[in-house]
């Protein structure tokens, strides 16, 4: 967790809606100078902060509306930061909630020093991280209308379908069954995955591009990984953004939920906490590169297979996962390519 000690004179604390902010101002004593609604407009915003321009903090809760409000105080010249939503537990405590409260506890934990702030990701970069998010979702939309194809034969103890449904021949897939009903719902999923297929291999046309004239010699790099190919290096690479935010290996490992943090108290253990603080996307991500590096690698797999017999599995897939999760983040530091020989000896 860290927080923004830096001071200021005045400290603008935004309680942040789609349609409407409740903003309260205070300066360095903590006198309220101004505690009131406004419209999400910039121009009204702009217009409130006016008079404390020459030195004030703007900070907001990293909610899915923030985009614009980074944007507009970085236009102007304006301190801005996020804070971290679950670690301002601030807020969300006491007895009465609302957005007026919530507004002024902002600017007090920024007024104090104990504003936990989160990343502002550049905007530059913004749209195609949020692109390969939504072709994320997607894919995963279109691995449901598959398993509702094959959870559909297993219910009328059909024949496996041995080929990938993404590449079969879809007029055979309907004719396996038939009950009228079940052919619609059958054709229903293969049209649904044409029309995905279709739209995915746009879309990952388009983020190829974008990311190559962004960062080429970093995404060739990750790619030097055993299994990780143009996709998944793009998600690792954009979710990161600059590998020298994070100070220590340590630090970067816990920013992708690779490692659990104990929950300790009077030398007692409680099992562990925090597991849902961290990027969900690249946990996704070398979970996901752990499986693929396995995949035509003997030694690979010997590693894993010791590593199971000291643990199990899962648990040895998971010590592959940090592991390559620690080795993407030397490898980004020290602009290195991948040694396998290297990587598994240590």
């Amino acid at each position: 967790m860290k927080f923004y000690t830096k001071t200021h004179q005045y400290y603008c604390g935004i309680d942040l809606h789609s349609r409407e902010l409740y903003v309260c101002i205070l300066d360095s004593n903590g006198k309220v100078l101004v505690h009131k609604p406004i419209k999400a407009k910039p121009e009204l915003l702009l217009k409130i902060i006016e008079p404390y321009r020459q030195d004030i903090l703007v900070g907001v809760e990293c909610m899915f509306t923030w985009y614009w409000v980074a944007d507009l105080c970085e236009d102007h010249g304006i301190s801005f930061i996020l804070g971290h939503a679950l670690y301002m537990r601030a807020i969300h405590g006491g007895k009465a909630k609302n957005d007026k409260i919530d507004s002024f506890k902002i600017a007090t934990l920024m007024r104090g020093g104990m504003f936990p702030t989160a990343y502002v990701y550049p905007r530059q970069k913004r749209g195609a991280r949020d692109l390969l998010r939504r072709r994320m979702h997607m894919m995963r939309d279109r691995a449901e209308l598959m398993t509702h194809i094959q959870n559909t034969n297993s219910q009328y103890n059909l024949p496996e379908i041995t080929e990938n449904i993404r590449l079969s021949n879809y007029e055979d897939l309907v004719k396996r069954f038939t009950d009228p009903s079940t052919q619609k719902s059958i054709a229903f999923d293969c049209d649904l995955i044409t029309f995905y297929n279709s739209q995915l291999s746009k879309l990952e046309w388009h983020i190829r591009k974008l990311v190559h004239d962004i960062d080429y010699h970093n995404l060739m790099l990750l790619r030097s990984i055993p299994g990780v190919g143009d996709i998944l290096s793009l998600v690792i690479l954009l979710e990161i953004d600059n590998v020298d935010r994070f100070p220590t290996v340590q630090d970067f490992a816990s920013y992708c939920r690779l490692v659990k943090c104990k929950k300790e108290s009077a030398g007692k253990i409680y099992g562990t906490s925090g597991g849902k603080i961290g990027n969900a996307f690249l946990k996704w991500a070398f979970s996901e590169a752990a499986v693929l590096f396995l995949k035509n690698n003997p030694d690979g797999k010997a590693w894993v297979e010791k590593k199971a017999k000291q643990f199990n599995k899962a648990k040895a897939l998971t010590l592959l996962a940090h592991k390559l999760g620690r080795a993407v983040y030397f490898m980004l530091q020290r602009k290195t390519v991948f040694d396998q020989k290297r990587f598994l000896n240590s």
